[in-house]
Protein backbone atom coordinates (compact mmCIF):
# COMPACT_ATOMS: atom_id res chain seq x y z
CA UNK A 1 0.00 0.00 0.00
CA UNK A 2 3.17 2.56 0.93
CA UNK A 3 4.33 1.87 -2.57
CA UNK A 4 1.09 2.30 -4.51
CA UNK A 5 0.64 5.70 -2.63
CA UNK A 6 3.89 6.92 -3.08
CA UNK A 7 3.44 5.95 -7.16
CA UNK A 8 0.04 7.90 -7.12
CA UNK A 9 2.09 10.87 -4.78
CA UNK A 10 5.41 10.80 -7.72
CA UNK A 11 2.62 10.79 -10.70
CA UNK A 12 0.48 13.50 -9.46
CA UNK A 13 3.82 16.22 -8.87
CA UNK A 14 5.23 15.07 -11.86
CA UNK A 15 1.38 16.16 -13.38
CA UNK A 16 1.72 19.26 -11.70
CA UNK A 17 5.64 20.17 -12.89
CA UNK A 18 5.35 21.60 -16.45
CA UNK A 19 7.42 19.72 -18.61
CA UNK A 20 9.81 21.60 -21.22
CA UNK A 21 8.49 21.12 -24.39
CA UNK A 22 11.15 21.36 -26.71
CA UNK A 23 10.44 20.54 -30.28
CA UNK A 24 11.24 19.39 -33.84
CA UNK A 25 12.61 21.87 -36.41
CA UNK A 26 11.66 20.27 -39.45
CA UNK A 27 13.80 20.66 -42.90
CA UNK A 28 12.15 23.32 -44.79
CA UNK A 29 10.71 26.94 -44.67
CA UNK A 30 10.63 27.90 -40.43
CA UNK A 31 9.23 31.64 -39.71
CA UNK A 32 8.29 33.68 -36.74
CA UNK A 33 11.94 33.00 -34.98
CA UNK A 34 12.30 34.30 -31.78
CA UNK A 35 8.76 35.79 -31.76
CA UNK A 36 10.10 38.00 -34.77
CA UNK A 37 10.48 38.33 -38.40
CA UNK A 38 13.20 35.85 -38.54
CA UNK A 39 12.65 33.21 -40.34
CA UNK A 40 15.07 30.43 -42.09
CA UNK A 41 15.23 27.30 -44.33
CA UNK A 42 17.27 24.26 -42.25
CA UNK A 43 18.34 21.68 -44.57
CA UNK A 44 18.59 19.25 -41.44
CA UNK A 45 16.38 18.80 -38.56
CA UNK A 46 17.06 21.09 -35.75
CA UNK A 47 15.93 20.43 -31.87
CA UNK A 48 14.01 23.80 -30.41
CA UNK A 49 14.70 24.61 -26.72
CA UNK A 50 11.49 25.86 -24.90
CA UNK A 51 13.77 27.74 -22.65
CA UNK A 52 14.67 30.96 -24.02
CA UNK A 53 17.61 33.66 -23.36
CA UNK A 54 15.29 36.02 -23.32
CA UNK A 55 11.97 37.10 -24.75
CA UNK A 56 13.12 37.48 -28.14
CA UNK A 57 15.45 34.57 -28.29
CA UNK A 58 15.64 31.44 -29.47
CA UNK A 59 17.84 28.25 -29.33
CA UNK A 60 18.34 25.43 -31.83
CA UNK A 61 20.32 22.84 -30.90
CA UNK A 62 21.60 19.40 -32.71
CA UNK A 63 23.23 17.54 -30.24
CA UNK A 64 21.98 19.52 -26.88
CA UNK A 65 22.99 23.16 -25.84
CA UNK A 66 26.40 22.22 -24.49
CA UNK A 67 27.84 20.53 -27.22
CA UNK A 68 25.97 22.94 -30.08
CA UNK A 69 23.94 25.60 -30.35
CA UNK A 70 22.27 28.17 -32.77
CA UNK A 71 20.85 31.08 -30.57
CA UNK A 72 18.31 33.70 -32.59
CA UNK A 73 18.33 37.32 -31.54
CA UNK A 74 15.26 38.73 -33.47
CA UNK A 75 14.49 42.44 -33.55
CA UNK A 76 16.09 43.69 -30.32
CA UNK A 77 14.79 47.33 -30.14
CA UNK A 78 16.68 50.30 -28.86
CA UNK A 79 17.17 49.96 -25.13
CA UNK A 80 16.74 46.23 -24.63
CA UNK A 81 19.67 43.91 -23.82
CA UNK A 82 20.09 40.63 -25.58
CA UNK A 83 19.38 38.54 -22.15
CA UNK A 84 16.62 38.20 -19.92
CA UNK A 85 18.08 40.48 -16.61
CA UNK A 86 17.61 39.29 -13.81
CA UNK A 87 18.87 42.21 -11.77
CA UNK A 88 18.89 45.68 -13.30
CA UNK A 89 20.00 47.58 -10.32
CA UNK A 90 22.78 45.63 -9.57
CA UNK A 91 23.78 43.83 -12.85
CA UNK A 92 22.44 46.25 -15.65
CA UNK A 93 22.92 44.65 -19.12
CA UNK A 94 24.30 46.26 -22.00
CA UNK A 95 21.60 47.49 -24.59
CA UNK A 96 20.74 48.27 -27.92
CA UNK A 97 21.62 52.16 -28.22
CA UNK A 98 20.27 54.72 -30.98
CA UNK A 99 23.07 55.16 -32.58
CA UNK A 100 24.52 51.67 -32.73
CA UNK A 101 26.88 50.41 -35.82
CA UNK A 102 27.18 47.04 -37.00
CA UNK A 103 30.84 46.86 -35.82
CA UNK A 104 28.94 47.52 -32.64
CA UNK A 105 27.42 44.10 -32.21
CA UNK A 106 30.15 42.08 -31.70
CA UNK A 107 31.03 44.60 -28.43
CA UNK A 108 27.05 44.26 -27.96
CA UNK A 109 27.65 40.12 -27.50
CA UNK A 110 31.07 40.09 -25.49
CA UNK A 111 29.80 42.67 -22.46
CA UNK A 112 26.66 41.23 -22.88
CA UNK A 113 28.22 37.87 -21.74
CA UNK A 114 30.68 39.36 -19.40
CA UNK A 115 27.97 41.36 -17.61
CA UNK A 116 26.38 38.04 -16.63
CA UNK A 117 29.34 36.40 -15.28
CA UNK A 118 28.92 33.67 -18.34
CA UNK A 119 32.60 33.51 -18.94
CA UNK A 120 35.90 34.34 -17.43
CA UNK A 121 37.52 34.72 -20.94
CA UNK A 122 36.21 36.53 -24.46
CA UNK A 123 37.87 36.94 -27.11
CA UNK A 124 36.61 38.29 -30.50
CA UNK A 125 38.98 36.94 -33.10
CA UNK A 126 38.16 38.51 -36.68
CA UNK A 127 35.09 40.80 -37.76
CA UNK A 128 34.16 40.89 -41.51
CA UNK A 129 31.28 42.84 -43.50
CA UNK A 130 28.71 40.60 -44.05
CA UNK A 131 24.71 40.12 -45.88
CA UNK A 132 22.80 38.93 -42.96
CA UNK A 133 18.96 38.25 -44.88
CA UNK A 134 19.94 40.26 -47.83
CA UNK A 135 21.09 43.13 -45.19
CA UNK A 136 24.22 44.96 -44.47
CA UNK A 137 26.07 43.61 -41.64
CA UNK A 138 28.44 41.88 -39.66
CA UNK A 139 30.36 38.70 -39.41
CA UNK A 140 32.70 37.78 -36.64
CA UNK A 141 34.26 34.53 -34.81
CA UNK A 142 34.77 34.40 -31.25
CA UNK A 143 35.90 32.20 -28.18
CA UNK A 144 35.29 31.95 -24.34
CA UNK A 145 35.81 29.83 -21.54
CA UNK A 146 32.78 29.32 -19.02
CA UNK A 147 33.19 28.30 -15.72
CA UNK A 148 33.27 24.73 -16.48
CA UNK A 149 37.17 25.57 -18.26
CA UNK A 150 35.83 24.35 -21.77
CA UNK A 151 37.07 26.69 -24.32
CA UNK A 152 34.11 27.50 -27.00
CA UNK A 153 34.17 28.86 -29.82
CA UNK A 154 31.41 31.01 -32.03
CA UNK A 155 30.81 32.61 -35.25
CA UNK A 156 27.79 34.86 -35.69
CA UNK A 157 26.19 37.20 -38.05
CA UNK A 158 24.23 40.30 -37.37
CA UNK A 159 22.46 43.06 -38.71
CA UNK A 160 20.67 46.35 -37.97
CA UNK A 161 17.13 46.22 -40.04
CA UNK A 162 14.60 49.16 -39.29
CA UNK A 163 16.52 50.32 -36.09
CA UNK A 164 16.25 46.46 -34.50
CA UNK A 165 18.83 44.48 -34.21
CA UNK A 166 18.62 41.16 -35.93
CA UNK A 167 21.97 38.27 -34.31
CA UNK A 168 22.39 34.35 -34.86
CA UNK A 169 25.07 33.04 -32.96
CA UNK A 170 26.48 29.26 -32.89
CA UNK A 171 28.75 28.05 -30.36
CA UNK A 172 30.44 25.07 -29.75
CA UNK A 173 33.16 23.08 -27.58
CA UNK A 174 36.31 24.34 -29.73
CA UNK A 175 37.83 20.64 -29.61
CA UNK A 176 35.30 18.62 -32.19
CA UNK A 177 32.27 19.78 -31.80
CA UNK A 178 32.28 23.10 -33.34
CA UNK A 179 34.55 22.35 -36.30
CA UNK A 180 32.09 19.13 -36.96
CA UNK A 181 29.04 21.44 -37.43
CA UNK A 182 30.16 25.20 -38.67
CA UNK A 183 28.86 24.22 -42.18
CA UNK A 184 25.32 23.08 -40.84
CA UNK A 185 25.20 26.58 -39.15
CA UNK A 186 26.43 28.33 -42.34
CA UNK A 187 24.10 27.02 -44.50
CA UNK A 188 21.51 27.95 -41.84
CA UNK A 189 22.76 31.13 -41.75
CA UNK A 190 22.73 31.42 -45.57
CA UNK A 191 18.82 31.17 -45.56
CA UNK A 192 17.91 34.22 -42.82
CA UNK A 193 15.41 36.43 -43.55
CA UNK A 194 13.74 39.48 -41.34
Amino acid sequence: MTSLRFALSLAALLAAVPALANSLVAPGPATGIAKSSFSAAPTSEWNRLSARESKKAETWTLDGPDLNRVVFFGGIAVGEPLFREFDKKKQPLPRVTPNMLITDIPVLLETSYRSRGLVSQFNVDTIEPATVGGHKGVRFTYRYVRADDVERKGEAMGAIVKGQLYLTTYEAPAIYFFDRDLEKFRQLAGTLKM
